[in-house]
């Protein structure tokens, strides 16, 4: 029986695409067009066409400023990540004073997200990450989401990866007072919070159901 070949790591297409193999760069970026579809759906629900063709446009124009010592997939989130904080400050500050550290989309009124929650305690979740300064929110969504590794979050967020367990620990923090804010009841806030983890995982996964759905 014939074996089957094994699939090519991220690098190894990258490579290929640098070589001039466009069928590699377009199989890097189906294999990544998912996760970014996530990223921006909860951040930028009105824009997120555009900024994902924004997003594989500046992995295209950047693909030969990547040394590939570091993940591929953190690369291309630390872009996305970018291409939302220079689409904010263009729309609404026009200037540096942008910080996302400080300002979340709540602040930003971008619309109703689009990922559709069917139980209460996840469409609380989604409104309490909302709420989070727009770097806090990335962190626990590509944490919660994506599975990410503390180097990965630390090279989509810019920072040393000593500091990421810090910054997690933050924006846990600030998720549960946002939840208490929005909470309808003590209890609904004790399930939300008890099972945290669990309802971003449903949420994930409702998420992937509708992607499959729409593909």
């Amino acid at each position: 029986m014939a074996q089957v070949p094994a699939a090519k790591s991220d690098i190894d297409l990258l490579e290929s695409w640098r070589e001039g193999d466009a069928r590699a760069g377009n199989e890097l970026f189906n294999r990544h067009f998912d996760c970014i579809c996530r990223f921006f759906a909860n951040k930028a629900p009105n824009e997120v066409d555009d900024l994902i063709q924004r997003t594989f446009l500046a992995c295209v124009e950047g693909r030969d400023r990547f040394r590939g010592d570091a993940s591929f997939r953190g690369y291309l989130f630390g872009v996305a990540r970018n291409v939302l904080r220079r689409y904010y400050r263009d729309k609404r500050y026009h200037d540096a004073r942008f910080d996302p550290l400080v300002v979340s989309v709540h602040d930003l009124g971008p619309g109703p997200s689009l990922l559709v929650a069917d139980k209460r305690e996840q469409e609380l979740l989604l409104q309490a990450l909302r709420r989070l300064p727009m770097d806090h929110q990335i962190t626990l969504e590509l944490y919660y989401w994506e599975n990410m590794s503390g180097s990965e979050l630390a090279q989509v967020l810019e920072v040393p990866e000593g500091t990421v367990r810090g910054r997690i620990r933050r924006a846990k923090q600030l998720l549960e007072a946002a939840l208490s804010e929005l909470a309808e009841s003590p209890q609904q806030l004790e399930s939300t919070i008890a099972n945290l983890e669990g309802w971003a995982d449903s949420l994930r996964q409702k998420l992937l159901i509708k992607q499959a759905a729409d593909a």
